[in-house]
């Protein structure tokens, strides 16, 4: 599909699940849902009900609603069908939110500027189950393994935490690595996980070893702003020199460049169910990579 070039830069994105949809969370507040094709896209969309930047958005699992989360502290479900809200916690957290994630049918998971991780049950009216502080910075990133309910958390702070969203607990953190923890992705059939950090460099966890870094993989200039799994082999990193990279791991190797946004920062890259690629950035555009 053709580049989507907003008025606005760009905060957060995520595909629909079922449909060629993707929506965007921009610095004016506003939300906007596109369809695309190779013949073109089209907005569907367009939602103004926050009053600050939108940070985060995320589609229900079925893809009939749209959760949307604002530094405002407000979390809103939109019907897609409708274009309404239709339900809304305008204090969901004391401090701006930075991230949220659908992890189950009737679950969010939202972290704020200040460390905190919330988990939502939508069938509760939005009843907040879980409210946990772990880290003591912004909450960037979120992964989820629903096999065993484990939540994971990459933290401002350095510190990654590690949530059993069943027990309602934590369960361990890693130890502090004195660089920010920027994003986090699962991989190696659940064995791996992988986080950026402001240094520029990938460290790996071992599953259930989540004290210290079992590994840990330096190559790129800049910070590593985000991440995600094209398969258990190889993440795709976005980073602050603008550019989108693949990345082996175990072993451990640069696949390559696969696109940039000139010397724009990479603020998030999602990954379809259709296998399609999608990154925005600093200069206001998504764009699409097979």
């Amino acid at each position: 599909p053709p580049d989507i070039e907003f008025p606005h830069p760009i905060f957060d994105i995520n595909f629909h699940p079922v449909q060629p949809m993707i929506a965007a969370g921009l610095i004016d507040g506003s939300v906007r849902i596109y369809s695309y094709s190779v013949d073109g896209n089209k907005l569907l969309h367009q939602f103004d009900h926050h009053k600050k930047s939108c940070r985060a958005v995320t589609f229900s699992l079925d893809g009939q609603s749209l959760n949307t989360a604002s530094k405002d502290k407000s979390i809103c479900l939109v019907n897609i069908e409708t274009g309404k809200v239709h339900l809304s916690f305008l204090k969901a957290h004391s401090s701006p939110i930075y991230t949220m994630r659908t992890i189950e049918e009737h679950l969010i998971a939202s972290g704020d500027d200040d460390g905190f991780v919330k988990i939502w049950d939508l069938r509760k009216k939005g009843k907040c189950i879980m409210e946990v502080k772990e880290n003591n910075d912004f909450i960037a990133d979120f992964d989820y393994v629903g096999n065993s309910k484990t939540l994971l958390a990459a933290s401002g702070d350095g510190v990654l935490s590690v949530f059993h969203v069943g027990q309602r607990k934590l369960i361990e953190k890693s130890d502090n690595q004195e660089s920010e923890l920027l994003c986090v992705s699962v991989i190696k059939g659940g064995h791996k996980v992988v986080c950026g950090t402001g240094d520029g460099i990938i460290n790996i966890y071992s599953w259930d070893q989540w004290g210290d870094m079992s590994d840990r993989f330096p190559g790129h200039p800049m910070s590593v702003d985000t991440c995600t799994k094209i398969s258990e082999n190889v993440i795709c990193t976005g980073s602050m020199d603008g550019m989108i990279r693949a990345v082996s791991i175990h072993p451990n190797r640069l696949l390559g460049v696969l696109g940039d946004h000139g010397d724009f920062p990479i603020e998030k890259l999602r990954v379809s169910n259709f296998n399609l690629l999608a990154s925005c950035a600093h200069d206001a555009k998504i764009k699409f990579w097979d």
